[in-house]
């Protein structure tokens, strides 16, 4: 039995379903992840198998390919959050865009050498369950 994901963006507008099995899941900090999510990386899902459907506002999810590379970006062209694509015959899901969770942990970490100064050690640096006072 295929595995069910749903997801949407942040404003709600644009909601999906990916049908089937991730087979990889990466974090990457290449310089273009770490300036299209704003973040020290890139969480994402890939499968070659898993089909896609958009269930509401697929007019509203847009995208952009990098020039002279195999970067792109699909989101939300009202909120900005990022959304699945396809390209060739992979099936990219951003992990953060998924409403139900998933039982999978990173199989590793992409492009270490362009990894943010910063982003580095966060086991030594203290965690909240909500904002600190």
């Amino acid at each position: 039995m295929s595995k069910r994901y749903s997801g949407s963006c942040l404003c709600g507008e644009v909601r999906f379903e990916v049908d089937g099995e991730f087979e990889r899941f990466y974090l990457c900090h290449c310089e273009h992840c770490r300036k299209d999510t704003g973040s020290g990386h890139a969480a994402n899902l890939f499968s070659s198998t898993a089909r896609l459907s958009w269930t509401a506002g697929a007019e509203k999810a847009t995208s952009f390919n990098l020039p002279g590379t195999r970067h792109r970006k699909c989101f939300c062209s009202i909120c900005g959050s990022a959304l699945p694509y396809e390209t060739g015959d992979m099936l990219v899901v951003p992990a953060g865009s998924l409403d139900v969770p998933v039982a999978l942990r990173p199989d590793a970490h992409l492009f270490v050498a362009s990894r943010a100064v910063w982003d580095q050690n966060f086991d030594t640096v203290p965690a909240f369950d909500r904002l600190p006072p």
